[in-house]
């Protein structure tokens, strides 16, 4: 009896360290939501708001962070249980990252409304950019949740389409800065933008990378699309 309790006990503390993981994941996810938001609209409330949700995110990682060294010093895990936490401690170093991001965008537009600037930025492609990033974000945070590998490999599609739209971007912004210096300041700041998005990609590719290595103990990382969907469909 008093080994089912302890087992019980250590089954919820598992599920507690889980959910907040999945709770930093939605606080960042609405950062990023918000960041392009605040970007657009020159919502300069919101940009301080996503600002302010940083530091949340923050104490988070650190509680997360402590929770998972206390489970290894009193219980010991093993096996499954060690490479969850293990995957865990740098998933939320990824998401505390893809916060920082956020953040970035954000002090970005309080920057660009603070200063009365003769051309104003245009973001048609940083939209296209964020609506991918989310969805990866999602489907990676559910799939962490799941403990589903499935979706990886669309994942991995996706990261290298958000890299594509980043050099695209930036082939663009140059050709603006080349045709007109007058528009340099502002394609910068662009720029800026798209890099802090592309990035928020290569940390939520890294977190679907994780699943796989808590689901199967195979280290995906620097491996080829064709390479991931192998090991993902492989019994």
């Amino acid at each position: 009896m008093q080994f089912e309790h302890t087992s019980k006990q250590y089954d919820a503390e598992l599920e507690s360290v889980r959910s907040k993981v999945l709770e930093m994941g939605g606080l960042v996810e609405q950062q990023i939501v918000s960041a392009l938001e605040a970007l657009t609209k020159a919502d300069q409330k919101l940009a301080k708001e996503v600002i302010q949700t940083d530091a949340r995110v923050n104490a988070l990682e650190v509680q997360i962070d402590e929770d998972c060294s206390h489970i290894i010093a009193r219980r010991q895990p093993a096996a499954g249980d060690l490479r969850m936490i293990m995957m865990i401690v740098k998933t939320i170093t990824d998401l505390e990252r893809i916060g920082d991001e956020a953040t970035k965008i954000a002090r970005t537009a309080q920057r660009i409304y603070d200063e009365d600037r003769m051309f104003r930025p245009r973001f048609t492609e940083i939209k296209t950019m964020v609506r991918i990033v989310r969805e990866m974000l999602r489907t990676t945070l559910d799939s962490f949740a799941r403990l589903d590998i499935s979706q990886t490999v669309e994942v991995a599609k996706q990261d290298e389409q958000v890299d594509e739209q980043f050099r695209s971007a930036m082939r663009q912004l140059i050709t603006f800065m080349l045709e007109d210096p007058r528009t340099i300041s502002m394609s910068l700041e662009v720029l800026f933008v798209a890099k802090a998005v592309e990035r928020i990609g290569d940390h939520a590719k890294n977190i679907s990378e994780y699943v796989v290595y808590m689901v199967k103990g195979k280290d995906i990382r620097h491996t080829s699309i064709e390479d991931i969907e192998r090991e993902t469909l492989a019994s």
